[in-house]
Parts: structure tokens; C-alpha cells; sequence
């Protein structure tokens, strides 16, 4: 068997400490309301959304310029509207904390690490917000970054918000034509740029395709060049239009000024993954992401400002802005740009150790490597600092469970969660006052009403369902660009249950209110009446010797009924009778003898989004006779280079 083949699904890896009820927040907030279970205080949450939260704006002392006259006016779903007449800025909380201490710690293989005390922080956002305004930009007006997970950006996106100026931003990753799917929905006016990065062993100019994205935004005004990889951006590089630099916009620090603004005024627009069509860009509000990520943050996660948080994210992830949030606790973010398996996979290990981190963030691909490769940064570095170990991006197989148990043992606790960029949030994860069981995610997240619901609607507990929502969440989307009637957002959320939230995971609530997501329901597995979520059948594969990671699509159109499953082997593994036959053999019996593959092919690669989420419909349409051109957008992937072989593959079925 593979790593960690010791550790059984259910298994109890990690249990709050007896002191946790009277040291964290949420053990006190609970206490306070005669709540004795992580359970009660779910459920009060979600049936008095009203007092809940409430509760949360007093506990972290919500800063209102005009108070709300009351908490929910209308719950409808979508429409719902919360604190009406409530005015505030989000930037003002994040900058609430002052001193010496660093709030930003910049790691990157591009350059040497930066470190930004809270009080030169305070100083650059209140600098680049009176240069903003100095080029006449105000509330409502739209600024891109085209830039890494580095201390500058976080202070351009807390400048853009003390102003009530809206933020959107794509990794330097990205190729030209997603950066123009998504921006041009924003039509901005200022574009921060940098001219280049390093990642691993590569240097990547970028010059060229900024100046390709500037020439096919006619809103733009002006560009900001961050010199990051050489000189920076120049005004010929972007056809003669007027370019300052970041040295320049920040070089007279000021303390910020802030425009209290509406709950619901714009915030930031994340974009969905687009891989295939345009983006959805979804707009986020000032006052639904403060309240959310207190919550989040503060009361789900306990940060305070003893915490320092590294989250391996791009700028154009929501994670990025979860981490940023981490400031409202008064806690330093600790960004990171580069590869995260280079010069090996102990990098962030070394800088966790190096930086006294105590949270940090990663995919679940991450963790599974490494398992694979062996790593023991416990042994080797201490890890002292380390509490908390956060993984999301998608579901983690039992190995990653139980190799982060086999690391840290009950010392450190693993969030495994799972939310979205449509709340910027989770909704389901973990909580200081709940267990961490092998294969599962400790809890429902408050103030979210999270089910399962079967193909009648109704909810069920211990059986896969729907993944939906049921009561309103603050950080729902204020509305997507462009969807000026709600037509879009009512289509991608509501339109299965009228007035319920379906976010199209498959989700199982366990009776003692743990959860597992199975993946994609709209990538379901569906033999015989058996359905089944793709993870569901990876996970067991993957776990094989031989099998780094796998992918399964289930082509169901017409006549054709075909479990096709793809294999990324370890380089001496080959694809033989043996491996076969063990494969069949584990579906058989740990998944279901329906669900045993018809084909297996072995590939290089899975193809993923620059997020890390692997592609199954692109793999299936392409399956299905689509063109690659047609399947996925080149520019939004990791490695679009991937579909080429599943292409091929599919030409030749």
C-alpha cells in the first residue's frame, strides 16, 4: 500500500486542547451563550443569523461611520440585504494595528525578502491612495494588478480600498488573452504591471504581454510599472502611454484617510476559473468580506496577532484575499512568489521555520507530494512555531491526512476546508473546538447553512448529496459585472432550487456533522445508478504504489457509457497487466464493481488551473469530440501544454 496506509478513514488525529473553550474566541463567544458543543453554536448561527451576527460586528469591534439599522432586512436568496444604512471601510480594519512589528514579510525567488512594519504599511496605502486620488480616481473606479503575491500588491489593493476604489487582479502567470477575459469586464483605469518573474529555474520576461493587455483596454489611463524582474515597464512598452513607477506613487508616506463607503459598495471582483467561456466576475462588498472573514478568520480559525501566516497563493486565487484578511486580526502575512518544489519541497518548510510561522497554507496536491516524496520537515526542522496547517483547492486523500499526522502528531491541527471564490470563504472546515478525523473536515462553518440535498431536494444526512446553502451568507456576490438584471448570477446559483444556493460539489454530512466532499457534481460518476463523485474513485486509486495521481471522466452522452481513467505513474512505473489488474481490483472493492475503469491510459500530466484544480469537464469534452481550442482557455491553465496528450488520446479512441 501507499504512504500512510496505517491511518483509517475516521480516525481522530488531532482533538482540541481541554483550554480551548476558555483561550479562544469562539469557546468564550459559545461559553458566554450557555452553548456547551461546536454543534449548538452551528446551529444558532444559522437559525439567528440576526444575533449571530451581531454578535461578531461586537466581538471584533466593527467600526461603523453610520450605524445599520438593523442586520438582515430582507433574506431572500439572491437579493438578501444586510446592515442597510451601515457605512465603513474595509481597508480602515486592516489597518487598525500599529508599530515596529512586521504586518508584511515578502519571500520570493525573484528578488531578497522584503519586510514592511505595520506603520511603514500604514504609511505606502495612505501614499498610493493620495496618488490614486491625485490622477482622479475615486470611488467605484476599477484598478488591476497584473502582479505576484508580494508585499506591494497587498499595499496597491488596501490604497485602491481606503478610497472605495474596486480591486481585481491576475497573476503575472496568466497569458494575455484570460488577463483580457477578465479585466476588460472592469474596464480599469490604473494597471500595475511587473515587467517579470522568476519561478524555479525560469526567468519569465513579461513586457510583451503587458503591453499586449494595455493595448486592448481602452479604459486605461495609466500604468504603474513595479520593476520586480529588471527595469520595470516602460512608456514604449505599452504604447506610449503614461507610466509611473511604484517607487514614485509611494515615495511620500502619509497616514491614510478613509471613505466610509455602503456595506454592499464594491470591494474587489474575483473571476472564476474560465476555463471555458468568459469568467464570471464576481463583485465582492466592502462590509460582506470584512464580517465574513472576521468570522472566518477570528472566530473559525483563531487568528490573533501573535500569528504569522504564509498561504502558498496567487494573486489570482481567492485565497489571496483570505490571506490578506488575516491583517484585520492584527497577524503578519507572509507573502510568497516562486515554486514551491524548488530548489526541493522543503522550501516553504525552511521559510516556515525560518519566520516563526504558525499557519500555513497549501493545496492539497501539495500535501500529497509530499507524502510521495518522502519529506520529514518535522524531523528535520522542528517546526516549532507551526500550529495550523491549512489545506484547500480541493478534497485531501486520506495519505494527506496521514502524513501530516505521521509529521506533527497532535500538535499541529489540519484544516482541511472547502469554499469558493463566489463567497470568498469557506463552508465547510474546521474549528478550535472540534476534532480533525482521517479523511474528513471537522465541521459545517458557522453562519452558514450548509446541506446535502438528494435529487428531490430534500436533505439528507449520511448520504452524498448537492452541496447547497440554504440562508443567506454577507459574502455572497453583490452582483456580477455586467449582469445588470441578475439573469447570470440567478443561472450559476439558484436555478436548480429556487431560493437555495447549489454550488455544484458533492457534499456527505456525517452524523457526528463532519463532512466529505466527493468533487464536482457536474463531474458525477453515473453507473448503473450508482453515482459516485470522481474523488471518490481517485482517492483510492491514487493510494496505489506506482500512482503519483490519477483523473476519471465518465463519458454518458448517447449510446456510450465509458469510464475512462487517467494515470500519472513514478518514472520506473509502467502501465502493465499487473497495475491494471491492481487498479480494477481496488475499485472493485472499495468504490464499487460498477464503477471499475473501462480504460486506463498513462499521461504525463493532469491538466490544472493556475489554482491547482484539476480539469475534468475540459477532459471530458475533449473526450467527447470538442476541440482543444474549444475546451479550455490556454491562458487560465498551469500547464496548457497538458492537453495536448488528451487530445491525442482522444483522436485515436
Amino acid at each position: 500500500m501507499g504512504v500512510g496506509s496505517e491511518v483509517r478513514h475516521g480516525d481522530v488525529l488531532w482533538e482540541p486542547p481541554a483550554s480551548a473553550w476558555e483561550q479562544t474566541r469562539l469557546g468564550r463567544l459559545l461559553t458566554a451563550r450557555g452553548l456547551g458543543s461546536y454543534e449548538e453554536g452551528w446551529r444558532w448561527s444559522v437559525d439567528d443569523l440576526e444575533g449571530f451576527w451581531l454578535s461578531v460586528c461586537d466581538v471584533f469591534s466593527v467600526g461603523w461611520a453610520d450605524r445599520p439599522s438593523t442586520v438582515l432586512a430582507d433574506r431572500s436568496m439572491p437579493g438578501a440585504v444586510w446592515f442597510p444604512g451601515g457605512t465603513l471601510n474595509y481597508a480602515e480594519h486592516a489597518l487598525r494595528r500599529t508599530g515596529d512589528a512586521a504586518a508584511l514579510i515578502g519571500v520570493s525567488q525573484t528578488r531578497d525578502r522584503v519586510e514592511v512594519s505595520f506603520d511603514e504599511l500604514r504609511g505606502r496605502v495612505g501614499a498610493f491612495a493620495a496618488w490614486l486620488r491625485s490622477q482622479g480616481i475615486g470611488p467605484g473606479d476599477h484598478v488591476v494588478g497584473y502582479l505576484p503575491n508580494v508585499p506591494e500588491t497587498v499595499v496597491a489593493f488596501l490604497g485602491c480600498a481606503s478610497i472605495g476604489a474596486v480591486w481585481s487582479s491576475c497573476a503575472p502567470e496568466f497569458g494575455v488573452r484570460a488577463v483580457i477575459d477578465r479585466v476588460r469586464q472592469v474596464a480599469p483605469k490604473v494597471l500595475l504591471a511587473v515587467d517579470g518573474y522568476v519561478y524555479g529555474r525560469r526567468t519569465v520576461d513579461r513586457r510583451t504581454e503587458v503591453g499586449e493587455i494595455v493595448a486592448a483596454l481602452d479604459s486605461l489611463e495609466v500604468v504603474v510599472s513595479l520593476p520586480y524582474l529588471g527595469d520595470g515597464v516602460s512608456s514604449d512598452d505599452v504604447g506610449g502611454l503614461a507610466v509611473s513607477t511604484w517607487d514614485e506613487v509611494v515615495a511620500a508616506p502619509r497616514e491614510p484617510t478613509f471613505v466610509p463607503v455602503a456595506f454592499d459598495h464594491p470591494l474587489y471582483v474575483l473571476f472564476s476559473s474560465g476555463t471555458t467561456g468568459l469568467p464570471k466576475a464576481i463583485v465582492h462588498g466592502h462590509g460582506g468580506i470584512t464580517v465574513e472573514h472576521f468570522k472566518a478568520l477570528g472566530l473559525q480559525t483563531d487568528i490573533t496577532d501573535a500569528d504569522r501566516m504564509l498561504w502558498f497563493t496567487t494573486t489570482g486565487w481567492m485565497m489571496w484575499n483570505r490571506m490578506v484578511s488575516a491583517l484585520l486580526l492584527g497577524a503578519t502575512v507572509v507573502t510568497f512568489d516562486g515554486d514551491p518544489a524548488y530548489p526541493d519541497a522543503g522550501v516553504l518548510w525552511r521559510h516556515v521555520d525560518e519566520l516563526g510561522v504558525t499557519i500555513l497554507g497549501v493545496g492539497a496536491p501539495l500535501v500529497t507530494r509530499f507524502a510521495r516524496e518522502g519529506l520529514t520537515p518535522a524531523r528535520e526542522l522542528g517546526l516549532a512555531s507551526l500550529r495550523q496547517l491549512g489545506c484547500t483547492g480541493s478534497p485531501l486523500p486520506l495519505e494527506g491526512y496521514a502524513w501530516v499526522h505521521e509529521q506533527f502528531g497532535d500538535r499541529v491541527q489540519l484544516i482541511s476546508a472547502s469554499g469558493g471564490t463566489d463567497v470568498c470563504s469557506g463552508f465547510v472546515g474546521a474549528s478550535p473546538l472540534t476534532p480533525v478525523y482521517a479523511g474528513e473536515m471537522s465541521c459545517r462553518c458557522l453562519a452558514v447553512a450548509v446541506a446535502a440535498f438528494d435529487e428531490h431536494g430534500r436533505e439528507v444526512i449520511g448520504e452524498r448529496g448537492e452541496l447547497v446553502v440554504t440562508e443567506p451568507m454577507p459574502s455572497m456576490p453583490v452582483g456580477f459585472v455586467g449582469d445588470d438584471d441578475g439573469a447570470r448570477l440567478r443561472e450559476a446559483y439558484f436555478s436548480t432550487y429556487p431560493g437555495v444556493w447549489r454550488h455544484g460539489d458533492w457534499l456527505t454530512v456525517t452524523e457526528r456533522g463532519t463532512c466529505v466532499i466527493s468533487g464536482r457534481s457536474d463531474a458525477t460518476l453515473n453507473r448503473g445508478g450508482v453515482r459516485m463523485g470522481s474523488a471518490e474513485l481517485t482517492n483510492v486509486v491514487d493510494r496505489l504504489d506506482g500512482i503519483t495521481e490519477s483523473l476519471v471522466v465518465h463519458l454518458d452522452g448517447g449510446v456510450e457509457d465509458r469510464l475512462v481513467l487517467f494515470v500519472v505513474l513514478d518514472d520506473d512505473t509502467p502501465l502493465d497487466d499487473d497495475l491494471q489488474s491492481r487498479i480494477a481490483t481496488v475499485v472493485r472493492q472499495q468504490v464499487s464493481p460498477r464503477h471499475v475503469p473501462d480504460e486506463v491510459h498513462a499521461v504525463s500530466q493532469l491538466p490544472r488551473t493556475i489554482s491547482g484544480k484539476v480539469m475534468e469537464v475540459p477532459v471530458k469534452r475533449l473526450l467527447a469530440g470538442a476541440a482543444a481550442s474549444e475546451v479550455a482557455n490556454p491562458g487560465a491553465m498551469a500547464n496548457p501544454e497538458s492537453l495536448t496528450e488528451y487530445a491525442e488520446l482522444a483522436a485515436g479512441r
